[in-house]
């Protein structure tokens, strides 16, 4: 599907006037556990003319598409893309550091990952997960549950776990989380992801009880330790220009 991918972001280039300065895979693909029927999700940040943001009127930062054969791609302004960043955005963290990178301005991914990881900020990123981990635990608390809803409650459960003990930028890659389970539980984890591999994204599986106490008792830990969190350490004159520096 890449020739098709760098295909249609050539189109969204040349139709909108811009230019993409890093386009990547979110979701489960990214995350290594993707299902037969998974969509492509796509995620890039652009830019465009200097004169674009001389502008006094608000314009729409914003692009979207869906295509035929499931490329579900959005990307965001390098101005709103900044603006979020102001705020350790969770979302713009994962895109950045995904495993799978369809377009890259060297120069961009250069300026961009300083500031990147100087604005992370423990407490802004860890809520965000916690936020999706406890929703994801309740749909999973039923005696057969979709498999897609136990991985994304495991994913966000994990990225937590991480922040918590590791004080940095979590990975995206789902393997990358389970350095932090035993390995009784890790075998188990590890088990699900290639079952999911063979089944679509509406199969339901048999609740592992075993395994949602354990995803049960690490929400419930999280919540209770990131009250100790400290937020990120954002300048805002250095943010402004490097801004300035990537679009000359």
């Amino acid at each position: 599907m890449t020739p098709k991918i760098l295909d249609k972001l050539k189109e969204v280039e040349a139709k909108r006037g811009i230019e993409i300065l890093l386009a990547v895979e979110s979701g489960s693909r990214a995350w290594g556990f993707a299902s037969p029927d998974s969509d492509y999700d796509i995620r890039f940040i652009y830019r465009h003319e200097k004169d674009w943001y001389l502008s006094p009127w608000d314009k729409d930062e914003t692009i979207e598409f869906m295509t035929e054969d499931d490329l579900d791609g959005s990307g965001w302004d390098l101005r709103k893309t900044f603006h979020l960043l102001l705020k350790s955005n969770a979302a713009l963290l994962s895109w950045f550091y995904s495993p799978i990178v369809y377009k890259e301005n060297k120069k961009f991914v250069e300026l961009f990952r300083p500031l990147a990881d100087s604005c992370f900020s423990p407490v802004a990123v860890s809520y965000h997960y916690l936020s999706m981990s406890k929703k994801y635990l309740e749909t999973c608390r039923n005696n057969e549950v979709k498999l897609k809803s136990y991985f994304y409650c495991l994913r966000t459960a994990l990225t937590g776990k991480w922040i918590l003990e590791k004080g940095t930028v979590p990975p995206v890659l789902f393997s990358e989380l389970l350095v932090l389970v035993d390995d009784f539980t890790r075998t188990k984890i590890e088990n699900l992801i290639a079952l999911k591999a063979t089944k679509g994204e509406s199969y339901y599986h048999p609740n592992d009880w075993e395994l949602f106490g354990f995803l049960e008792k690490m929400v419930a830990d999280n919540e209770e330790r990131a009250k100790s969190l400290t937020g990120g350490k954002t300048d805002k004159d250095e943010m402004e220009r490097v801004f300035r520096e990537i679009l000359m």
